[in-house]
Protein backbone atom coordinates (compact mmCIF):
# COMPACT_ATOMS: atom_id res chain seq x y z
CA UNK A 1 0.00 0.00 0.00
CA UNK A 2 1.09 3.92 -0.83
CA UNK A 3 2.76 5.28 2.17
CA UNK A 4 0.95 8.47 1.13
CA UNK A 5 -2.50 6.54 1.12
CA UNK A 6 -1.89 4.39 4.13
CA UNK A 7 -1.30 7.50 6.28
CA UNK A 8 -4.47 9.65 5.18
CA UNK A 9 -6.55 6.43 5.94
CA UNK A 10 -4.87 6.42 9.19
CA UNK A 11 -5.55 9.73 9.89
CA UNK A 12 -9.28 9.77 8.57
CA UNK A 13 -10.13 6.55 10.59
CA UNK A 14 -8.50 9.28 13.69
CA UNK A 15 -11.63 11.43 12.56
CA UNK A 16 -13.82 8.58 13.13
CA UNK A 17 -15.20 7.93 16.43
CA UNK A 18 -16.10 11.45 16.56
CA UNK A 19 -17.87 11.62 12.84
CA UNK A 20 -19.99 8.35 14.38
CA UNK A 21 -21.10 10.68 17.80
CA UNK A 22 -21.84 13.74 15.81
CA UNK A 23 -24.21 11.33 13.43
CA UNK A 24 -25.64 10.04 16.68
CA UNK A 25 -26.02 13.66 18.56
CA UNK A 26 -27.52 15.19 14.92
CA UNK A 27 -30.30 12.39 14.50
CA UNK A 28 -31.09 12.85 18.42
CA UNK A 29 -34.08 15.54 17.83
CA UNK A 30 -33.99 17.08 21.11
CA UNK A 31 -29.83 17.30 21.02
CA UNK A 32 -28.99 18.24 17.16
CA UNK A 33 -29.78 22.51 17.54
CA UNK A 34 -27.70 22.32 20.86
CA UNK A 35 -25.18 20.32 18.97
CA UNK A 36 -24.81 22.15 15.47
CA UNK A 37 -24.68 25.71 18.25
CA UNK A 38 -22.01 24.18 20.18
CA UNK A 39 -20.39 22.82 17.27
CA UNK A 40 -20.59 26.33 15.31
CA UNK A 41 -19.05 28.17 18.87
CA UNK A 42 -15.78 25.42 19.26
CA UNK A 43 -14.63 25.92 15.20
CA UNK A 44 -14.70 29.45 15.87
CA UNK A 45 -13.32 29.42 19.42
CA UNK A 46 -10.53 26.90 17.78
CA UNK A 47 -10.08 28.84 14.49
CA UNK A 48 -9.33 32.06 16.52
CA UNK A 49 -7.39 30.98 19.81
CA UNK A 50 -5.52 27.85 18.38
CA UNK A 51 -5.36 26.98 14.54
CA UNK A 52 -3.88 30.31 13.66
CA UNK A 53 -1.29 31.12 16.26
CA UNK A 54 -0.46 27.65 15.70
CA UNK A 55 -0.15 27.93 11.85
CA UNK A 56 1.92 31.28 12.82
CA UNK A 57 3.89 30.46 15.29
CA UNK A 58 3.97 26.58 14.48
CA UNK A 59 2.94 25.75 18.12
CA UNK A 60 0.56 23.44 19.17
CA UNK A 61 0.49 24.73 22.73
CA UNK A 62 -2.31 27.06 22.30
CA UNK A 63 -4.87 23.59 22.04
CA UNK A 64 -4.22 24.34 26.58
CA UNK A 65 -6.19 27.85 25.94
CA UNK A 66 -8.34 26.55 23.78
CA UNK A 67 -9.70 23.25 25.06
CA UNK A 68 -10.92 24.59 28.85
CA UNK A 69 -12.46 27.41 27.24
CA UNK A 70 -14.50 25.79 25.03
CA UNK A 71 -15.65 23.62 28.21
CA UNK A 72 -16.85 26.60 29.29
CA UNK A 73 -18.62 27.73 26.64
CA UNK A 74 -20.33 24.28 27.27
CA UNK A 75 -21.22 24.94 30.59
CA UNK A 76 -22.78 28.58 29.73
CA UNK A 77 -24.73 26.71 26.67
CA UNK A 78 -26.14 24.45 29.45
CA UNK A 79 -26.80 26.93 31.72
CA UNK A 80 -28.75 29.27 28.79
CA UNK A 81 -29.57 27.18 26.52
CA UNK A 82 -30.80 23.52 28.24
CA UNK A 83 -34.12 22.84 28.82
CA UNK A 84 -34.18 20.22 31.64
CA UNK A 85 -34.83 20.74 35.24
CA UNK A 86 -33.42 23.81 36.13
CA UNK A 87 -31.43 22.83 39.33
CA UNK A 88 -29.91 19.63 36.97
CA UNK A 89 -28.97 22.36 34.24
CA UNK A 90 -27.24 24.44 36.90
CA UNK A 91 -25.07 21.74 38.42
CA UNK A 92 -23.95 20.20 35.61
CA UNK A 93 -23.24 23.47 34.02
CA UNK A 94 -21.48 25.02 36.69
CA UNK A 95 -19.18 21.63 36.71
CA UNK A 96 -18.53 22.21 33.31
CA UNK A 97 -17.34 26.21 34.35
CA UNK A 98 -15.53 24.91 37.38
CA UNK A 99 -13.76 22.54 35.46
CA UNK A 100 -13.05 25.38 32.19
CA UNK A 101 -12.39 28.16 34.23
CA UNK A 102 -9.84 26.42 36.67
CA UNK A 103 -8.11 24.95 33.52
CA UNK A 104 -8.26 27.98 31.11
CA UNK A 105 -7.37 30.63 33.80
CA UNK A 106 -3.90 28.57 34.23
CA UNK A 107 -3.19 28.32 30.36
CA UNK A 108 -3.91 32.11 30.52
CA UNK A 109 -1.09 32.83 33.30
CA UNK A 110 1.14 30.42 31.33
CA UNK A 111 0.33 32.39 28.10
CA UNK A 112 0.88 35.79 29.94
CA UNK A 113 3.96 34.29 31.53
CA UNK A 114 6.00 33.71 28.40
CA UNK A 115 5.58 29.96 29.11
CA UNK A 116 4.01 29.18 25.55
CA UNK A 117 7.00 31.31 23.88
CA UNK A 118 8.30 27.85 23.25
CA UNK A 119 6.29 24.40 22.81
CA UNK A 120 5.65 22.93 25.82
CA UNK A 121 7.12 19.50 26.24
CA UNK A 122 4.02 17.16 25.48
CA UNK A 123 3.36 18.66 22.27
CA UNK A 124 7.23 18.21 21.52
CA UNK A 125 6.88 14.97 22.13
CA UNK A 126 4.05 14.80 19.12
CA UNK A 127 6.31 15.73 16.64
CA UNK A 128 8.34 12.33 17.58
CA UNK A 129 5.29 10.41 16.99
CA UNK A 130 5.02 12.07 13.87
CA UNK A 131 8.85 11.47 12.53
CA UNK A 132 8.23 7.94 13.96
CA UNK A 133 5.01 7.48 11.91
CA UNK A 134 6.32 9.01 8.17
CA UNK A 135 4.19 12.34 8.79
CA UNK A 136 6.30 15.01 7.42
CA UNK A 137 4.19 17.74 6.59
CA UNK A 138 4.09 19.74 9.89
CA UNK A 139 1.74 22.27 9.25
CA UNK A 140 -0.65 19.58 8.44
CA UNK A 141 -0.15 17.19 11.51
CA UNK A 142 -0.54 20.44 13.93
CA UNK A 143 -4.05 21.74 12.77
CA UNK A 144 -4.96 17.65 12.19
CA UNK A 145 -4.18 17.35 16.20
CA UNK A 146 -5.35 20.43 16.67
CA UNK A 147 -9.13 19.02 15.39
CA UNK A 148 -9.45 15.87 16.86
CA UNK A 149 -9.42 17.97 20.47
CA UNK A 150 -12.07 20.08 18.50
CA UNK A 151 -13.98 17.70 17.66
CA UNK A 152 -13.97 15.96 21.06
CA UNK A 153 -15.41 19.01 22.60
CA UNK A 154 -18.32 19.11 19.66
CA UNK A 155 -18.94 15.78 20.31
CA UNK A 156 -17.82 13.36 23.50
CA UNK A 157 -16.67 15.82 25.86
CA UNK A 158 -20.28 17.68 25.53
CA UNK A 159 -22.37 14.19 25.84
CA UNK A 160 -22.89 14.38 29.93
CA UNK A 161 -23.43 17.82 29.36
CA UNK A 162 -26.17 17.46 26.91
CA UNK A 163 -28.28 14.55 28.34
CA UNK A 164 -28.47 16.19 31.63
CA UNK A 165 -29.52 19.49 30.41
CA UNK A 166 -32.81 17.94 28.34
CA UNK A 167 -33.63 16.03 31.34
CA UNK A 168 -36.95 17.27 32.20
CA UNK A 169 -37.48 14.74 35.61
CA UNK A 170 -37.85 17.34 38.53
CA UNK A 171 -36.01 15.03 40.84
CA UNK A 172 -32.23 14.25 41.47
CA UNK A 173 -32.00 10.96 41.86
CA UNK A 174 -29.38 9.11 44.40
CA UNK A 175 -27.23 7.72 41.19
CA UNK A 176 -26.62 11.67 40.00
CA UNK A 177 -25.96 12.58 43.46
CA UNK A 178 -23.18 9.90 44.41
CA UNK A 179 -21.56 11.23 40.35
CA UNK A 180 -21.78 14.92 42.00
CA UNK A 181 -20.31 13.84 45.05
CA UNK A 182 -17.13 12.10 43.31
CA UNK A 183 -16.84 14.98 41.07
CA UNK A 184 -16.20 17.13 43.98
CA UNK A 185 -14.01 14.50 45.81
CA UNK A 186 -11.60 14.37 42.31
CA UNK A 187 -11.89 17.94 40.86
CA UNK A 188 -10.15 18.76 44.84
CA UNK A 189 -7.81 15.89 44.68
CA UNK A 190 -6.47 17.22 41.71
CA UNK A 191 -6.52 20.38 42.47
CA UNK A 192 -4.46 19.45 45.77
CA UNK A 193 -2.26 17.32 43.63
CA UNK A 194 -1.02 20.58 41.81
CA UNK A 195 -0.59 22.40 45.15
CA UNK A 196 1.48 19.94 46.19
CA UNK A 197 3.70 19.61 43.43
CA UNK A 198 3.61 23.72 42.82
CA UNK A 199 5.26 23.46 47.09
CA UNK A 200 7.69 20.87 46.11
CA UNK A 201 8.97 22.77 43.50
CA UNK A 202 9.14 26.19 45.88
CA UNK A 203 10.74 24.17 48.24
CA UNK A 204 13.93 22.92 45.70
CA UNK A 205 14.27 26.09 44.06
CA UNK A 206 14.53 27.62 47.25
CA UNK A 207 16.74 24.83 48.56
CA UNK A 208 19.09 24.82 45.64
CA UNK A 209 18.08 20.90 44.95
CA UNK A 210 17.45 20.76 40.99
CA UNK A 211 15.89 17.71 39.39
CA UNK A 212 14.24 16.30 42.34
CA UNK A 213 11.50 13.44 41.93
CA UNK A 214 8.22 14.84 43.64
CA UNK A 215 6.86 12.25 45.73
CA UNK A 216 4.87 14.07 48.36
CA UNK A 217 1.37 13.84 49.08
CA UNK A 218 -0.59 12.11 46.71
CA UNK A 219 2.52 11.50 44.79
CA UNK A 220 4.00 9.17 46.77
CA UNK A 221 1.22 6.67 45.34
CA UNK A 222 0.74 7.44 41.83
CA UNK A 223 3.22 9.50 39.37
CA UNK A 224 0.61 11.30 38.17
CA UNK A 225 -2.00 11.88 40.43
CA UNK A 226 -3.31 14.83 38.69
CA UNK A 227 -4.16 12.79 35.65
CA UNK A 228 -6.09 10.15 37.40
CA UNK A 229 -8.21 13.00 39.30
CA UNK A 230 -8.89 14.30 35.91
CA UNK A 231 -9.84 11.16 34.78
CA UNK A 232 -11.88 10.11 37.59
CA UNK A 233 -13.62 13.91 36.99
CA UNK A 234 -14.97 12.54 33.60
CA UNK A 235 -16.06 9.16 34.96
CA UNK A 236 -17.84 10.97 37.45
CA UNK A 237 -20.06 12.90 34.72
CA UNK A 238 -20.33 10.04 33.34
CA UNK A 239 -22.13 8.37 36.47
CA UNK A 240 -24.42 11.29 37.00
CA UNK A 241 -25.50 10.89 33.47
CA UNK A 242 -26.70 7.37 33.43
CA UNK A 243 -30.04 8.61 35.01
CA UNK A 244 -30.85 10.71 32.52
CA UNK A 245 -30.22 7.99 29.44
CA UNK A 246 -33.95 6.01 30.44
CA UNK A 247 -35.67 9.38 28.59
CA UNK A 248 -33.71 9.34 25.30
CA UNK A 249 -34.52 4.95 25.27
CA UNK A 250 -38.25 6.24 26.02
CA UNK A 251 -38.31 8.82 23.50
CA UNK A 252 -35.75 8.38 21.08
CA UNK A 253 -35.74 5.43 20.53
CA UNK A 254 -33.46 2.15 21.47
CA UNK A 255 -31.05 2.78 18.55
CA UNK A 256 -30.16 6.60 19.49
CA UNK A 257 -30.41 5.26 22.84
CA UNK A 258 -28.17 2.74 22.94
CA UNK A 259 -25.97 5.02 20.28
CA UNK A 260 -25.84 7.74 23.36
CA UNK A 261 -24.94 5.00 25.83
CA UNK A 262 -21.93 3.85 24.06
CA UNK A 263 -20.78 7.45 23.33
CA UNK A 264 -21.12 8.39 27.03
CA UNK A 265 -19.34 5.19 27.57
CA UNK A 266 -16.63 6.08 24.77
CA UNK A 267 -15.95 9.08 26.81
CA UNK A 268 -14.00 7.49 29.84
CA UNK A 269 -11.74 5.61 27.24
CA UNK A 270 -10.79 8.74 25.03
CA UNK A 271 -9.83 10.36 28.42
CA UNK A 272 -7.59 7.94 29.99
CA UNK A 273 -5.87 7.02 26.36
CA UNK A 274 -5.19 10.99 26.46
CA UNK A 275 -4.40 11.35 30.04
CA UNK A 276 -1.56 8.00 29.85
CA UNK A 277 -0.84 7.73 26.25
CA UNK A 278 -1.74 10.84 24.63
CA UNK A 279 -0.93 14.01 25.86
CA UNK A 280 -0.46 12.92 30.07
CA UNK A 281 1.74 10.44 31.23
CA UNK A 282 3.60 9.30 28.90
CA UNK A 283 5.30 12.36 27.26
CA UNK A 284 5.65 13.82 30.22
CA UNK A 285 7.92 10.66 31.96
CA UNK A 286 10.10 10.99 28.40
CA UNK A 287 11.49 13.89 28.94
CA UNK A 288 11.39 13.25 32.87
CA UNK A 289 13.89 9.75 33.00
CA UNK A 290 15.96 12.28 31.08
CA UNK A 291 16.04 15.69 33.26
CA UNK A 292 15.89 13.54 36.75
CA UNK A 293 18.85 10.87 37.50
CA UNK A 294 16.36 9.42 39.84
CA UNK A 295 13.20 9.16 38.15
CA UNK A 296 13.69 5.54 36.92
CA UNK A 297 13.77 4.34 40.25
CA UNK A 298 10.47 6.05 41.01
CA UNK A 299 9.00 4.17 38.10
CA UNK A 300 10.15 1.55 39.93
CA UNK A 301 8.49 1.83 43.26
CA UNK A 302 5.32 3.61 42.19
CA UNK A 303 2.67 3.25 39.88
CA UNK A 304 2.23 5.14 36.60
CA UNK A 305 -1.47 6.24 36.74
CA UNK A 306 -4.07 3.91 39.44
CA UNK A 307 -3.06 4.88 43.07
CA UNK A 308 -1.50 1.77 44.94
CA UNK A 309 0.98 1.46 48.07
CA UNK A 310 4.66 2.31 47.27
CA UNK A 311 6.78 -0.62 46.94
CA UNK A 312 9.12 0.72 49.55
CA UNK A 313 8.89 3.79 51.94
CA UNK A 314 12.22 4.78 51.43
CA UNK A 315 12.52 8.65 50.04
CA UNK A 316 13.71 9.05 46.17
Amino acid sequence: MNKTFKNILNRSLGYLPFALCLVVLCFTASLVEFTLLNGAIQLVLFAVVVCIPTYLTKRMSYVDIGWPWGLVCIGLLVVFYGEGYWLRNYIVGGMYLFAGLRMGLGALVLWNKGHLNTELSRYQFQRKRWEKQGYKNENLSLQYEIMIQCFANITFLAIPAMLQAFNPTEIISSLEVFGYSMWVIFFVMEHLADLQKQKFLIKCRRENKKRQVCNVGLWKYTRHPNYFAEWMVWNALIVCSIPSLSDYFSVEGNLIGAGLLASLLYVSRIMYTTLVYYTGAVPSEYYSVQKRPDYKKHQETTPIFFPGKPKNTQNI
